[in-house]
């Protein structure tokens, strides 16, 4: 059954590639928190220069070292896993080894915990374990500022500073070496939340608005979204 179910997804993936030659052709990497589904999917509906195949845990990383990699240009995560096994960390290593581009989006960034090395794949850490000075929080809907840090950058270019109203993380964990592409001044977040780095070959960037509807039927964090990317999917 699941073979048959990776040569379903690989059909369905080289289909979606010989339909839409000028899109990009993407993975949207779900499961482990719950969200709603079909306003998520929106946003990705609404891009006319991405196609995109949805894979699912528990099945989802063992896919990723399984599709042939010609037939996607990045990797989105909004996923959070709590387990992750040896075999299925060797499908990270071949998206990192191979260059493919990965974005990481909201609570994907509190995935794996045990991992250690999730994080400098990422790029950061929400620190689940409780009564620590790492200890990370978290406040629903709180309106907030974002700041573009760069206006000409790729990801950012033609953004202007907005509000949007989502789910801050406090006191996370960014690692020296990021590039920032996001901030904000509002004392529950961390003032870093969005930036971009490069893992062995791929670039990658993480976002941490979209917890939900509020940041994904915004037109900036939509148009962040995209070019993030397009971004990621250039070599």
């Amino acid at each position: 059954m699941k073979l048959f179910r990776l040569l379903t997804l690989g059909l369905l993936i080289i289909l979606s590639t010989s339909t839409s030659a000028k899109k990009l052709n993407i993975l949207v990497v779900t499961g482990g928190h719950s969200f709603d589904h079909q306003s998520f999917f929106a946003m990705f509906d609404s891009f006319q220069n991405i196609s995109y195949t949805e894979l699912k845990h528990p099945e989802a990383n063992l896919q990723l070292g399984t599709i042939d990699q010609k037939t996607f240009d990045a990797v989105v995560f909004y996923d959070m896993p709590k387990t992750i096994s040896e075999t299925e960390k060797e499908s990270y290593y071949k998206l990192l080894k191979s260059g493919k581009g990965l974005v990481f989006l909201h609570h994907s960034q509190c995935s794996y915990q045990a991992w250690d090395e999730y994080k400098t794949i990422v790029g950061g850490k929400y620190h689940e374990e409780k009564n620590t000075p790492q200890t990370s929080t978290y406040q629903h809907d709180v309106t907030f500022a974002v700041k573009i840090t760069d206006q000409k950058h790729p990801v950012t270019k033609g953004i202007k500073d907005f509000e949007i109203l989502d789910e801050v993380y406090g006191n996370t964990e960014v690692l020296p070496g990021v590039t920032p592409l996001l901030t904000t001044d509002h004392p529950q977040s961390s003032k870093i939340i969005g930036w971009t780095h490069k893992k062995e070959n791929s670039r990658i960037v993480y976002i941490q608005p979209g917890h939900d509807k509020n940041s994904w039927f915004n037109p900036n964090y939509q148009k962040l979204v995209n070019q993030a990317i397009v971004f990621v999917s250039k070599k």
